[in-house]
């Protein structure tokens, strides 16, 4: 072999690799865009976890908020409410499972869907689990909880259903209290 074919050889290894490279940047440049777009925009991570003041809602009342384009409802229990939860059996349930974010695996007894230890606070994804229409509250239904009107399901005052088409319980979002009067979502 000749110094010249020596020489052209490694000319043609350089352009293939330059080449390659030069391909491979290309594409990287075309394909970023597409996978950047699927990235949760701006709004949307804002509206990832929200603070919510509640220390103005009274014993026996409920605020509603707007979290991840759902109502939620956030009620302050009365005494009387949490006796009428923690009485029913869960065999008298339709949906024994808890479908709480907060305890995975826990079953739907009013300790384990209440946010504090003494059951005053509930906190709720208030979206019915039949067809996705909002129940009505304040000692609404049979069982004093919430009604949706749409089909008729009747949930008690834990967010439990007990009564109508709705194949599950209201659900329970992640949430804790950072301090005496606000709860984090999410």
């Amino acid at each position: 072999m000749s110094h010249a074919e020596d020489h052209a050889g490694t000319r043609r290894d350089f352009l293939y690799y330059a080449t390659a490279g030069a391909g491979a940047v290309a594409t990287g440049a075309a394909v970023w865009p597409l996978v950047n777009q699927m990235n949760a925009s701006a709004d949307v991570r804002a509206l990832a976890s929200i603070f919510v003041d509640v220390s103005g809602v009274q014993v026996g009342t409920q605020l509603t908020v707007k979290w991840r384009g759902k109502p939620v409802f956030i009620r302050r229990r009365t005494p009387e409410e949490i006796e009428a939860a923690r009485g029913v059996q869960l065999s008298e349930l339709i949906d024994a499972q808890a479908e709480n974010q907060n305890k995975p695996g826990a079953d739907a007894s009013d300790a384990n869907r209440a946010l504090d230890e003494a059951g005053e606070w509930l906190v709720m994804i208030g979206v019915c689990t039949h067809l996705g229409c909002v129940p009505i509250g304040n000692a609404a239904g049979d069982f004093g909880g919430w009604f949706c009107p749409c089909h008729g399901s009747h949930y008690d005052t834990s967010g439990r259903i007990r009564k109508g088409p709705a194949p599950r319980n209201l659900d329970v979002p992640v949430a804790q209290f950072t301090d005496a009067t606000t709860i984090k979502l999410g």
